[in-house]
């Protein structure tokens, strides 16, 4: 009987993973079809139905931190938006851990606190910084509609034409607001993907973040429009079906991000 050689190569077949960066990455993202954003909430489902039970737990133990933050007076809601792209970062990396073939763990929720922390608080910061601005901005624009529907006082109930222009100034106020934050949510939606994936700082992480959602108004509308279906259903029974959409919108941000950075 011959010996085996200690030297040679293992004989068992073994299969190189499939990683959801082969390929070329596209400095920031390229356009795919209207149809892709679609596609993206499909795979999100994908990711979500292979381990629902590690996917649903995430989402609880995110929600309850988040309203154990809400109880801290200011402290605890700006620091929550300072670690909403750390807490996001760690989803995506769970994300990937999937899309490799191998499990979304609990732990990595606080991945990214081990890595690239630093980036990822930046990305928070900048957003923080910017959404005191624009409430600052739809906070004028709102008192003055306060201040009309006030100064008038009683009068204002009984005359239609003020009630009218009370109105019209809230009104504006969510309409300055919407187009304000538009642009900061695109600048933040890939960031964390780009800080944790390819090693961006904050700044340009959100450039090309902003860039590759730009890139794709349509499909991004096509997905507001499917997501925004989704969640009224989600909503019906006692809001229950949100810890099935939930984790499949955050995966959603994943396939996304694969479809329009890398070819």
């Amino acid at each position: 009987m011959s010996t085996p050689n200690p030297y040679a190569a293992p004989r068992a077949t073994v299969a190189d993973a499939a990683t959801p960066q082969q390929g070329n990455f596209v400095q920031g993202g390229r356009g795919v079809p209207a149809g892709n954003g679609w596609k993206w909430i499909a795979e999100g489902w994908g990711l979500f139905k292979r381990q629902p039970g590690a996917w649903i737990a995430i989402v609880v133990v995110l929600l309850v931190i988040s309203i154990v933050a809400a109880f801290i007076p200011v402290i605890g809601s700006l620091a929550m938006m300072v670690l909403f792209p750390v807490f996001t970062a760690g989803i995506m990396m769970g994300c990937r851990a999937q899309d490799e073939g191998g499990e979304l763990q609990f732990g990595h929720l606080f991945a990214g606190f081990r890595e690239r922390f630093g980036s990822l608080a930046g990305v928070g910061a900048i957003y923080l910084v910017a959404t005191m601005v624009i409430a600052l901005v739809v906070g004028i624009v709102t008192g003055v509609g306060m201040m009309t529907m006030m100064g008038g006082g009683a009068a204002v109930g009984n005359d239609p034409a003020a009630a009218a222009g009370a109105l019209t100034g809230i009104l504006l106020a969510a309409l300055v607001m919407l187009a304000l934050m538009i642009p900061i949510i695109m600048a933040v939606w890939f960031a964390p993907a780009l800080v944790a994936f390819e090693g961006r700082g904050a700044v340009d992480a959100m450039k090309e973040s902003f860039t590759g959602c730009l890139r794709n108004i349509v499909p991004f509308l096509v997905y507001g429009i499917v997501a925004m279906v989704l969640g009224i259903v989600a909503s019906i029974p006692m809001a229950l079906g949100w810890l099935v959409l939930g984790p499949v919108l955050a995966a959603s941000m994943y396939t996304a991000y694969r479809d329009i950075y890398f070819t």
